[in-house]
């Protein structure tokens, strides 16, 4: 694909999108990640815009992501929530992958919290712990910058440095203790999948410095950074990883874990969305 051809996709998506949305102008936009949707029960929906509608989005297949772009106000801010996610190991390439996030920034949501399930690689981390992303590891073995570069999206070299915001990691550590609990805080490692890392492969990232693991999120924030968007990231552990535990991975699992926290998550997001919209 072209730079230009993918900017011509972002913005047809972004027309089509603004064509529904009517006044709804976000300021924040939203990744929920693997059983993290019953609590959006807390969000005034104006639009839920199945993906199969938005010109370019693809379906997301994976059991507990619903596929759909919501627009209205969460804790009084106008959002724009990406319910369910595309991932690399469902067959799309990580333009495809990146596609929605693009599309949610260009609609003004210069502010991102992005959410993911993950496996607890660090010991020290929990089923049910939320954990604040410091870094992270991209081992996809890809990226959405490869190929010509589009200036009008972002640089040809992008910084990471703070790919993670601190301000927005420091104000969510206050929220938290605020609530009563300690937010973690860890480097993700993203990787291919589907299948689960071996003990091995665990012991082995968390030799190269990883707490967390998980399936998403890298390429996004990678997206999200050429944009200039200020990123928030937070993992949900939903079990320890392989070698940890003691019995097998599941995705049943993932899910159960994922809803059991759910609620402190968007406690926490309804309490760091209204300065986030200011910042």
């Amino acid at each position: 694909m072209s730079a230009a051809n993918e900017k011509a996709r972002i913005d047809l998506a972004v027309k089509h999108v603004r064509a529904k949305a009517g006044k709804v102008k976000p300021r924040v936009g939203i990744v929920l990640g693997s059983g993290l949707g019953k609590a959006l029960d807390r969000m005034k929906i104006a639009h839920a815009l199945p993906y199969s509608e938005i010109p370019g989005f693809l379906p997301s297949t994976v059991a507990g992501h619903a596929g759909r772009l919501l627009l209205g106000t969460l804790a009084g801010v106008e959002v724009v929530v990406m319910q369910g996610r595309i991932h690399l190991y469902e067959g799309h390439g990580p333009k495809d992958v990146v596609l929605p996030t693009r599309v949610m920034i260009t609609l003004g949501a210069t502010r991102l919290v992005i959410t993911n399930a993950a496996g607890g690689a660090n010991p020290a981390l929990m089923p049910g712990d939320l954990m604040a992303i410091r870094d992270h590891l991209n081992l996809t073995g890809t990226t959405p910058l490869m190929g010509p570069n589009e200036d009008a999206l972002g640089p040809r070299f992008p910084d990471m440095t703070d790919a993670y915001e601190v301000g927005f990691r420091r104000l969510a550590h206050e929220k938290a203790l605020a609530r009563g609990f300690v937010l973690r805080e860890g480097v993700y490692a993203g990787l291919l999948g589907p299948a689960y890392e071996t003990p091995a492969e665990v012991r082995m990232l968390r030799g190269m410095g990883a707490d967390a693991v998980g399936m998403s999120t890298v390429l996004e924030v990678i997206a999200a950074r050429h944009m200039g968007a200020r990123v928030l990231g937070i993992s949900c552990v939903s079990n320890q990883a392989a070698g940890l535990s003691g019995h097998p991975l599941t995705h049943d699992e993932v899910q159960t874990t994922a809803k059991g926290i759910e609620s402190r998550l968007f406690d926490l997001m309804s309490d760091v969305l209204p300065t986030m919209a200011k910042k």
